[in-house]
C-alpha cells in the first residue's frame, strides 16, 4: 500500500485502487504503531475514488508536514571512495574511510519540511558551488517510537566541491532551501522491504539522459535497524521523522548538475520522484 498526501487530501493507494481517507492530519494519521494493519482497516470501510487508470485524485505533494529529514553516509562503498578522493587534497580522505569501517554511522541533520520539496518541484544548487550531484536514496519513514513504518523515494542533493574543501563544511554542502525532495508517497509494506529492491537515477538533458544508473539497496554497508538506533538514541522526535540511508549512486568527477535538469530517481514498488533543476 502507499499513501500520498494531495492537495485533495490523503489518499490510499491498494491494488490499483484510490481511497480518500477521512483523516485530515497528516502527522496524526502516518505516526502511528502497525500502520500497515490500520491502512487495511481504514481500506475495508471506505469506497475506492478511482483507479490507476484514472490518475491520482489531486496534486502530489510532499509526504512531510512536521516531520526533519535526517540522512546516513557512507553506508555504501561507491560513496566511501568518491568522499575519500573529493576531500584528499584537504586531507580529509581518511575520515570516510574511518567511518565506513567504525562502529558508529554517520548521521546528520538535512531538512526541515519547509526546505524540503516533493515530486515534480525544483531542486536548488548552492550559488557558491560548481560541483553539484543528486544522491538517490532509500529514505526511511520512522515513527515516533522508533519503528520503521515505511520508505520513500529520497534526493539528498549535495555540493561536491564544498564538502571535498573540507569534511566540516558538510552542513553547508547538504543543508540548505530545496536541497531535499521525497515522494512520490511512502510505501507501507507488510514486512520489510525486500534488500533486492532496485534504485535507478536518471539524469536528463535537454530531453536527453546524461546519467544513468541502478543499484540493490543489499549493497549497503550498515543494517536499516542499525542506523535508526544510532538516530533515536539522543534525540526524539514526536512526529517520528525521515531518515535517507545513503547512495551507492555517484556520478563521475567530470559531472555537475545545471540549471533545468531533470532528475528522475526509481526505486521498485515506491515510484518515481522527479525534480528539475532551477
Amino acid at each position: 500500500m502507499r499513501i500520498y498526501k494531495t492537495t485533495k487530501g490523503i489518499i490510499i493507494e491498494d491494488q490499483n485502487q484510490y481511497f480518500v481517507s477521512s483523516h485530515t492530519d497528516w502527522d496524526a494519521f502516518i505516526n502511528r504503531p502497525d500502520l500497515h494493519q490500520l491502512l487495511k482497516e481504514e481500506i475495508l470501510s471506505s469506497k475506492a475514488n478511482g483507479s490507476l487508470s484514472d490518475g491520482l485524485p489531486g496534486s502530489i505533494l510532499a509526504p512531510i508536514q512536521s516531520q526533519e529529514i535526517w540522512a546516513s553516509g557512507v553506508t555504501y562503498l561507491r560513496s566511501k571512495n568518491a568522499r575519500m578522493e573529493e576531500s584528499k587534497d584537504a586531507g580529509g580522505g581518511d575520515f570516510y574511510d574511518r567511518v565506513y569501517d567504525a562502529p558508529r554511522p554517520e548521521l546528520f541533520f538535512k531538512a526541515t519540511p519547509y526546505r524540503t520539496v516533493g515530486h515534480l518541484q525544483a531542486i536548488r544548487l548552492r550559488k557558491d558551488s560548481h560541483w553539484n550531484v543528486p544522491e538517490p536514496e532509500l529514505t526511511l519513514f520512522i515513527n515516533s517510537d522508533g519503528q520503521i513504518s515505511g520508505y520513500t523515494v529520497g534526493n539528498d542533493v549535495s555540493s561536491r566541491d564544498i564538502e571535498g574543501e573540507n569534511p566540516l563544511y558538510l552542513p553547508q554542502a547538504k543543508s540548505y532551501d530545496k536541497s531535499a525532495a521525497i515522494g512520490p508517497c511512502i510505501y507501507v509494506p507488510e514486512t520489510p522491504i525486500s534488500p533486492e529492491t532496485v534504485i535507478n537515477l536518471v539524469i536528463e538533458r535537454a530531453g536527453e539522459p546524461v546519467f544513468d544508473q541502478s543499484i540493490q539497496i543489499n549493497q549497503m554497508k550498515r543494517q536499516h535497524k542499525e542506523l535508526v538506533e544510532y538516530l533515536y538514541k539522543e534525540c526524539s522526535f514526536p512526529f517520528g521523522c525521515f531518515l535517507m540511508t545513503g547512495t551507492g549512486i555517484v556520478p563521475p568527477d567530470s559531472f555537475t548538475l545545471q540549471s533545468k535538469d531533470v532528475v528522475k530517481i526509481t526505486i521498485e514498488n515506491i515510484g518515481t520522484l522527479e525534480n528539475i533543476v532551477e
